[in-house]
């Protein structure tokens, strides 16, 4: 349920005392608030987080209440709470989630339109499981060449490896520099493959430090057409 609404609380309405105590019935009513509302967050943190095994640390999330609640009506910087804290920034991921689950917490999710546009990360993350479909619907269909991706112990990374021949990395540009190839430059100094290629949306196929950047269209005409087997 939720705390008491405007219909509910009818001539007992009073905005500052809204906005000072919030609507809990038994601290909006209460003649101590200060002292009712510290017994229910200790009741919360035993009942519904101890109680409940949530977390392990209490002192860590104990801290974290009091910053997050610094954080009402605001966009969340987790950085910046996580450092307030005292806590790693990964587990207040997982703080904030306990409040959402324990219904302390209500999150309003930004408005975005349905229309992903060129240039944003959205398009990116598309764009590459656009690819990642194309690749493996070939594989079932076609080749029944393993599909895997790649990683360094030094944190590069490649989107697709094809059997062991042909590595494939998927950018969302129109110019693709350099810097957008390290990580097949960095696979590519092993030597262990025959293709290094880098799908974009550039116009026209070149050639950029030894690896093949193509147009999409190109890449999945000769990927259906074999030459990629």
């Amino acid at each position: 349920m939720h705390p008491l609404t405007f219909h509910e609380l009818g001539s007992n309405f009073d905005l500052n005392r809204v906005i000072e105590r919030g609507a809990i019935p038994s601290i909006y009513f209460s003649d101590d608030p200060q002292s009712d509302l510290h017994a229910y967050t200790g009741s919360y943190l035993q009942q519904e987080i101890v109680a409940e095994g949530a977390t392990r640390n209490i002192p860590a999330f104990s801290r974290f209440l009091k910053v997050a609640a610094l954080c009402n009506a605001a966009i969340v910087n987790f950085t910046n709470v996580a450092n307030d804290a005292q806590v790693p920034r990964t587990t207040i991921y997982e703080y904030f989630e306990i409040l959402k689950d324990t219904l302390i917490l209500h999150e309003l999710p930004p408005w975005k339109r349905r229309h992903i546009q060129k240039g944003t990360s959205e398009f990116g993350d598309a764009f590459e499981t656009y690819i990642y479909h194309e690749l493996m619907s070939y594989r079932d269909y076609i080749s029944g060449e393993p599909l895997t991706y790649w990683r360094s112990t030094s944190g590069f990374e490649v989107d697709f490896i094809i059997d062991d021949h042909t590595a494939v990395e998927v950018k969302a540009k129109e110019n693709v520099s350099v810097q957008d190839l390290k990580s097949l430059r960095a696979l590519a100094e092993e030597k262990k493959l025959k293709r290094y290629l880098c799908v974009s949306l550039e116009a026209r196929t070149r050639k950029l430090e030894g690896i093949t950047v193509l147009p999409v269209k190109d890449f999945l005409k000769s990927l259906w057409e074999g030459e990629y087997a």
